[in-house]
């Protein structure tokens, strides 16, 4: 599965100072589940969407997703970060075929030429085969300059195969995007660092994980001497789409926050 995009320092830095802003204001689980429910109802995100379908050729099978699969993966998008507060706009999609850039090559000038919007707009480029055999990656939030090549390079690139009603098992129904956009959104693996000790993620609420998940596996506990069981419902783990099932409260402040200070006022 595998996403290709390591945080930056500057990234790091700031999900550590959000996570002790966070744990001095958490006075207890069943207060923190509330506030985070009665923000997301309060305070709507409205993000600008562009879907970008990157094909080998104009059939399904070199990449070419049709309308139908488009809409059934926007559909997924809203339906599950509707709980934190965010709701998506999908101001336009567009067709290019080019085997190259399908295969993800040349990554910039792909995007150089397709982008759209400001860098609180969400580009989605669907592309037929990824880095690495990839399902997905995406940048996370930063300071960048409009224009420069952080700018363009950010967005999310999507395995095909993976939206609903796609070819990928497992993995086809749409949660990729899910997970990926967690990522845009300033979210880290529920398993960073891939250790029973230290900062993980930087949320509170997220148990600790020495490893990724793979499938569904219920009461999984990658750390038995660490309180709670490995995350396997949560969308930034790597379990199968059929379980994933959430973000947690700390998670939708978390993307509250990255907004906020990275892409609200560009």
């Amino acid at each position: 599965m595998g996403c290709a995009v390591e945080p930056t320092a500057e990234f790091l830095a700031t999900a550590a100072k959000f996570a002790e802003l966070e744990a001095a204001g958490d006075n207890s689980t069943e207060i923190n589940i509330s506030s985070a429910r009665v923000a997301a109802a309060a305070a709507t995100i409205t993000v600008d969407v562009y879907f970008h379908v990157v094909a080998k050729s104009t059939s399904l099978s070199g990449g070419y997703i049709p309308q139908s699969q488009l809409d059934a993966q926007f559909k997924v998008m809203n339906d599950e970060y509707a709980p934190s507060g965010i709701q998506f706009v999908l101001k336009g999609t567009d067709y290019t075929v080019n085997s190259g850039w399908a295969s993800d090559g040349n990554e910039l000038a792909m995007k150089k030429a397709l982008r759209k919007g400001t860098y609180k707009s969400l580009n989605l480029y669907f592309q037929f085969a990824l880095t690495d055999d990839a399902f997905g990656y995406c940048y996370f939030p930063t300071t960048v300059t409009t224009g420069s090549n952080n700018f363009y390079y950010d967005g999310c690139s999507i395995l095909y195969s993976t939206v609903p009603g796609g070819s990928e098992t497992n993995f086809n129904l749409g949660k990729t995007v899910t997970h990926e956009v967690g990522h845009w959104f300033g979210l880290l693996h529920t398993f960073q660092g891939q250790s029973c000790s230290g900062s993980g993620d930087s949320i509170a609420d997220t148990p600790q994980q020495a490893s990724a998940t793979s499938g569904c596996p219920i009461g999984r506990d990658s750390c038995p001497n660490v309180a709670g069981l490995d995350p396997i419902h949560n969308y930034m783990d790597y379990s199968y789409d059929s379980c994933y099932e959430e973000f947690t409260p700390n998670q939708m402040t978390r993307m509250s926050s990255m907004w906020s200070t990275y892409r609200a006022s560009s």
